[in-house]
């Protein structure tokens, strides 16, 4: 019999005019308790992200994206909270910013592999 774990995630979503309310999908950050798992990944859709902003600067997108993955793998930088334990982290990850890049609201589910559900909600939300 297959063991499961509970998991909460966050939808990262590319938020280039605050004001438009509009936005895409970027990332997804995967955070399991049980497992002891989290992690962020992400994909950029060049084409979308200009049709929303043709301005946007997309170093500084693939920079802020890389920078959350980097949060979810434990690194520290002087810019983010030194956080050891993952709950907080992913508190920390999950909270509502006004920056181009702002996770969405925390949904959860059930897993036996934590880095598999990842990898499909990434698939299925960001990629399509």
């Amino acid at each position: 019999m297959s063991t499961t774990v509970d998991y909460q995630y966050v939808v990262l979503r590319l938020v280039p005019r605050v004001e438009r309310e509009e936005f895409i999908n970027v990332g997804v950050v995967l955070y399991s308790q049980e497992a002891e798992f989290l992690r962020g990944e992400f994909a950029l859709d060049e084409a979308r992200a200009w049709a929303l902003d043709p301005d946007l600067d997309l170093d500084a997108v693939r920079s802020a994206l890389a920078q959350v993955c980097r949060v979810a793998a434990g690194e520290h930088s002087p810019t983010t909270p030194r956080l050891d334990k993952l709950g907080p982290r992913f508190g920390w990850l999950s909270a509502p910013r006004s920056t181009i890049v702002q996770p969405g609201p925390v949904h959860g589910g059930t897993t036996e592999d934590p880095a598999a559900t990842l990898e499909h909600l990434v698939r299925v939300l960001v990629r399509r």
